[in-house]
């Protein structure tokens, strides 16, 4: 059981893009927001037909593991349009075996992490750029898809 008694702050987290088959990898990017960390467990419905009552039991079935979005501002860094770009052309292949993301407590110490297992991306969106003169950063977003999600604390 932990001492501590206050939830952690969603603002101090790493990503890691390259993680490699099983170590944490190099955090990357300056991501600003991750959302649709989730998995999903789908139940088959049974019912013999000597049950004494009309109702079926629900059995677990296949889960499904949630998109998951990541954000940051545009920087010179190619690391996700060669990404994107090695998914075009060579499919499957790309797939990264891992990409983790770790929260990090107010020392900057990891205390949860959640790993995504055969990630690919669906999706790229660049910024939305406009000439009104505003401080707005240059955002772009990518949309990964992985099989599995498994969350620890550290």
């Amino acid at each position: 059981m932990s001492d501590r008694t206050t939830p952690y702050l969603g603002f101090n987290f790493l990503v890691a893009l390259d993680a490699g088959s099983g170590g944490v990898g190099s955090p990357i990017g300056g991501f600003s927001d991750v959302s649709g960390l989730q998995t999903e467990i789908t139940v088959a419905e049974y019912r013999a037909g000597n049950y004494a009552e009309n109702h079926g039991d629900k059995i677990p079935s296949i889960y499904k593991t949630g998109d998951v979005t990541l954000k940051r501002g545009v920087m010179k860094n190619t690391d996700i349009s060669a990404w994107v770009e090695q998914v075009r052309t060579t499919g499957v292949a790309a797939k990264k075996p891992s990409v983790v993301i770790t929260l990090l407590d107010e020392t900057h110490q990891p205390v949860a992490s959640w790993t995504l297992r055969q990630v690919m991306p669906l999706k790229w969106t660049g910024p939305t750029l406009a000439a009104k003169g505003g401080a707005d950063v240059a955002m772009e977003e990518l949309v990964l898809s992985a099989e599995k999600i498994e969350f620890a604390f550290t």
